[in-house]
């Protein structure tokens, strides 16, 4: 089992910066690929971004790529989301992930495949 505890999420005016945490503990966190999904009200939950465990590959979605950065700590057993140039659409929940089954290169970008996540963190941009 791993729980993840998120934090850092907040009211943020447009152009704005925020960074989450995503706590890890109980089994070893450095063999999960590690992912960051937001869900907004009346939306699907829909993929951010990943880390794998292995190269620290990053890989985004489309509309945050150039404004978010994830970056993981395995010493601290925590994964980090940097957001920044914020904009009223990313305001959602967001959630961290994490996948046991990926090898060290890879990650999925597909919530189904993700063993364990965390409860969430609300982040609303204001214009």
């Amino acid at each position: 089992q791993v729980q993840l505890v998120e934090s850092g999420g907040g009211l943020v005016q447009a152009g704005g910066s925020l960074r989450l945490s995503c706590a890890a503990s109980g089994r070893t966190f450095s063999g999960y690929a590690m992912g960051w999904f937001r869900q907004a009200p009346g939306k699907e939950r829909e993929f951010v971004g990943a880390i794998t465990w292995g190269l620290r590959s990053t890989a985004y979605a489309d509309s945050v790529k150039g404004r978010f950065t994830i970056s993981r700590d395995n010493a601290k057993n925590a994964v980090y989301l940097q957001m920044n140039s914020l904009k009223p659409e990313d305001t959602a929940v967001y959630y961290c992930a994490a996948d046991g089954t990926q090898s060290s290169r890879s990650y999925s970008r597909t919530p189904s495949d993700y063993n364990y996540w965390g409860q969430g963190t609300q982040v609303t941009v204001s214009s």
